[in-house]
């Protein structure tokens, strides 16, 4: 996104919140004086949006949309407060309302699932709002603001956010500054000691989309916001666990396994051909596309007992893309820099790498399975971390983790990269995550296993 368009900002069009009521924008005057040029936060109809609600979540859906209202009438009473301009006005009143309303969407989704309909997919995409100098004259008779272009797609004023949503300075930090924190775990006398790497390649050839296949099956766009891909070839949102099985992959050993995550990109106005389109610029993930320095898929054991196999098609997500509205108790985001690795691992923050050092983000996948099933409903209770002595919830079986390190050149010194997410998410830190599909064959399983117990390291 050029910078000429970045001041071009924050506008949107269609406001629809609260039990199916019309809602105006309410413009902010000065003094409390009406004017006809004023800021305005402006969010996506949700009411529009919503199927068929059952009638035993009704009166739940109508209270989240009631809070919705309330909410963005706060946002609206806090543009006041916004004194220094875009920045502060982003950090104290769009990005704790995205959160509100990403929390909100969710126990929207929950209550109809729970009464007996399908969950609602695509409604995280309207958590995002903006705000900006509006027309007061122009609000359309569904509450809206046009903005002056007449859209009504929650994305108007000449394009995406390319920085407005996130990340902000203080989700950088100087790693040299920051504490020892990586703690060791002791191996027990049982402890399954060696190794398994698949060597699958830094995607090279750009094998990018924005689809989910594991939370969002069918259904394009499902990520909103663009993955890395290695192993399979093809993995998209209609990938099935027979085209895994008979497809081309990129791994030396014959591993059909898919490996995703979300995407790296260099900020510092550098275009990216999506710039403009689904899971990239159109919802504020801009930047250049980082290729990988390097891509680690390893699989460890357990220090507290042997390991047994996956099961084929074993589905795994670590992390959580909305950790930054969910509370962090999925967050499983490990940032640090080459050289620094066996010392720090930061959370919440993006590491400033010193002089010849490299961006590293790690994944440490669940390593307990409950011995019955490739998935379950929320995609995460069929897995289980180990206990901080290694050992697994009852019920659970140890299973080979895997542990996915990714390296960039190129951004030392650095504090304009950030990790594509969904709008809402503000690209933080703390949202870093990684997806995996077991598609190894039974024999390649089977190898895997016998190395990790026996001590040896293979791959």
């Amino acid at each position: 996104m050029k910078r000429s368009r970045r001041n071009a900002l924050l506008a949107v069009a269609g406001l629809l919140l609260g039990g199916g009521g019309l809602v105006a924008v309410n413009a902010i005057a000065n003094a409390g004086t009406a004017t006809s040029r004023s800021e305005a936060v402006a969010c996506p109809s949700v009411a529009e949006r919503l199927p068929q609600i059952p009638g035993r979540a009704r009166g739940e859906v109508d209270r989240e949309l009631a809070l919705l209202k309330q909410q963005t009438e706060r946002a609206n009473a806090k543009m006041s407060e916004a004194e220094s301009g875009r920045d502060e006005m982003v950090r104290i009143v769009l990005q704790p309302l995205g959160a509100e309303r990403a929390a909100a969407l969710e126990r929207i989704e929950i209550a109809i699932e729970r009464a007996g309909s399908e969950r609602p997919r695509g409604l995280q995409s309207l958590a995002l709002c903006t705000a900006g100098a509006q027309d007061a004259n122009r609000v359309t008779a569904d509450g809206g603001n046009t903005g002056g272009s007449g859209q009504e797609d929650g994305n108007t004023g000449g394009g995406a956010l390319p920085d407005d949503n996130g990340p902000a300075e203080e989700d950088f930090v100087d790693i040299t500054s920051v504490a020892p924190n990586v703690q060791r775990v002791g191996k027990g006398r049982n402890a399954s000691t060696g190794s398994f790497v698949s060597r699958c390649g830094v995607n090279e050839k750009g094998r990018f989309n924005s689809d989910n296949v594991i939370v969002a099956p069918g259904v394009g766009n499902g990520a909103h916001h663009t993955h890395d891909y290695v192993g399979a070839l093809g993995v998209d949102a209609f990938t099935t666990n027979e085209s895994l099985a008979a497809g081309g992959t990129t791994c030396t050993n014959g591993d059909r396994s898919t490996y995703y995550w979300p995407v790296l990109r260099d900020r510092d106005g550098v275009e990216q051909s999506d710039a403009d389109r689904p899971g990239g610029g159109a919802e504020g993930n801009v930047g250049e596309i980082l290729t990988p320095a390097s891509v680690s898929l390893q699989f460890v054991g357990s220090p507290r007992t042997k390991v047994t196999a996956m099961p084929r098609f074993l589905r795994i997500i670590t992390g959580d893309a909305k950790a930054n509205a969910n509370g962090g108790a999925n967050a499983n985001a490990r940032w640090s820099c080459t050289g620094f690795e066996s010392r720090v691992e930061l959370k919440d923050k993006y590491p400033i790498c010193p002089r010849g050092s490299k961006v590293v983000r790690i994944s440490k996948f669940q390593s307990c399975w409950d011995g019955a099933n490739t998935d379950s409903a929320n995609h995460r209770s069929h897995v289980a971390f180990a206990d901080a002595r290694g050992t697994c919830p009852k019920g659970f079986r140890a299973i080979p983790q895997l542990v996915q390190r990714v390296t960039y050149n190129g951004l030392a010194g650095s504090t304009r990269f950030a990790v594509d997410s969904f709008p809402e998410s503000f690209h933080k830190p703390i949202t870093d995550h990684g997806d995996f599909i077991n598609a190894m064959s039974d024999p390649l399983m089977r190898k895997a296993v016998a190395c990790i117990n026996t001590g040896r390291r293979c791959g």
